[in-house]
Parts: C-alpha cells; structure tokens; sequence
C-alpha cells in the first residue's frame, strides 16, 4: 500500500455499514458515558464526583478502541476524523458518512438519557465554568483538542492506535485532560459529545465554544503532527480506517 493511499479493503462498500455502525454505537457510549455521569450525580446527590465523570470517558473511550478500533478506527468525534483526512490517513468522501454516524449516536445517547433522568444536570452539557468566559474556554477546548489529535496521531503512525498503547494513550489523555481543566470548560474535546446534549434539551448558548475549538484544535494537531514526523504514513492509514476485511493485521507494502 502506498503511504497516504487508501487500503483497497477498506474501499470495499461491503464492508461500510458495520463501520457506520460502529461509529454509531461507539459515539452512543461515550456520551451515555460522558453526559451521564454529569446526570447520575445530579441524581445522586453528588455520589459521583468532578474526578469520576472526568476519569469515567477516558476509561470509555480506552475500552471501545479495544472492541471496535479494527472495524471502524474507533474515531468517535468529528475533530478526529477530520484530523485523519486533514492527514490525508481517510478519504474524505468516507466523513460525512462518519461524521453523520457519530452524530446519530451521540444525539441517541442524549435522549436515552433525556428518557430515564429528564434533564437533571442539564442533561450532561459542557458549559463554561463558574467565571470563567467564553475566550477562556474556547482557548482551553482548542489547546485540550490539540494535546488529543496529537496523542491519536502520535500513535496511529507507530500502528498504535488500534492496539493496547494506543488505547491507553488515548483514554489515559482525555482522563489527565479533565482532571486538570473539566472546571474551565468541562474538557469536552468533541462536537458530538457536546451538542448532543444541547440539541436534545434546546440550549444552544455554549455551543458555538464547542463546535469551533476542537476544529481550531484539529487543524493545530494535524499542523503539529506534519511538523515533528512529516508526511502520513501506512500505519496511519490502518489506525484510521481500520482493517476489517484485511487479510493481515497490517498495511500491505508494494
């Protein structure tokens, strides 16, 4: 395979609605996952804390990658998958398929949540902290956004993403990301994963902090990525479009 092409198994159209599929599930849990646990503390009289629902979508996102990141890439969220085409890693007319399934799944987690606990904690939504202004959290989402384009693509160029290093990095990021700064601007990293939420319950304040930092932060992430290693690579390719229907485990060489 040539480095930045596009493995033929993946172009396989076959294979393509058990990758929309799994973007669709994959996204559904991480924010049942991440929107619910601001919910279930709500709830709960506080019985889940800022540390839990911050660690609780890392751990999530660790464990998809793990049961799903060879069938689809395991992206999960808009700013990743445009990072990979940015990074010429997946075709762009493959992300509005994903991105679409991404959506669908994470509005779907919103109203599986809507359904069992109405809008207690605001059904989950990332919003500004307490004082703290929209330039400060847009600021805070692009630079989280771009520490996490550039841990995924870190990986993905060692052929690390869809295996345990990978998973670990990744979940162990977004994890390290909200403790320190979920109280600035809640550490969302993700359209979906934030207007989800918002959509759900009609409240769009926020949301535009949500939408353009992680895009800032994935077109920084992907300059970031050109900067220290230079072109794409084969393992890219396979990180982001995973290897269902491949005959190996790997990229095939010329």
């Amino acid at each position: 395979m040539l480095i930045g092409s596009t493995a033929p198994d993946f172009m396989d159209v076959s294979h393509e609605w058990r990758r929309l599929f799994s973007e669709a599930w994959g996204t559904f849990l991480l924010v049942v996952v991440a929107a619910g646990a601001g919910v279930v503390s709500a709830k709960s009289a506080g019985a889940v804390s800022l540390p839990m629902m911050v660690v609780a979508p890392g751990l999530m996102v660790m464990t998809i990658i793990y049961f799903m990141g060879e069938v689809s890439g395991a992206h999960l969220n808009p700013a990743v998958t445009l990072a990979f085409a940015m990074r010429r890693n997946f075709p762009w007319a493959r992300v509005p398929g994903y991105i679409g399934a991404q959506f669908l799944g994470g509005i779907t987690g919103a109203l599986f949540l809507r359904v069992l606990f109405g809008t207690a904690g605001k059904l989950g939504a990332t919003v500004p902290g307490p004082g703290i202004g929209n330039g400060t959290a847009l600021a805070m989402e692009t630079l989280l956004t771009t520490g996490l384009v550039s841990t995924i693509l870190g990986t993905a160029s060692g052929a690390r993403n869809t295996g345990k290093n990978g998973a670990i990095a990744v979940g162990g990021y977004i994890a390290l990301a909200g403790l320190w700064s979920a109280p600035i601007s809640g550490a969302s990293m993700n359209p979906v994963r934030s207007l989800a939420p918002d959509l759900v319950q009609g409240r769009y304040d926020s949301a535009w902090i949500y939408l353009i930092g992680p895009i800032l932060g994935s077109l920084l992430g992907v300059a970031f990525e050109w900067i220290l290693k230079g072109g794409p690579s084969a393992s890219g390719n396979t990180a982001a479009q995973g290897v269902l229907g491949s005959q190996s485990s790997g990229p095939q060489e010329p």
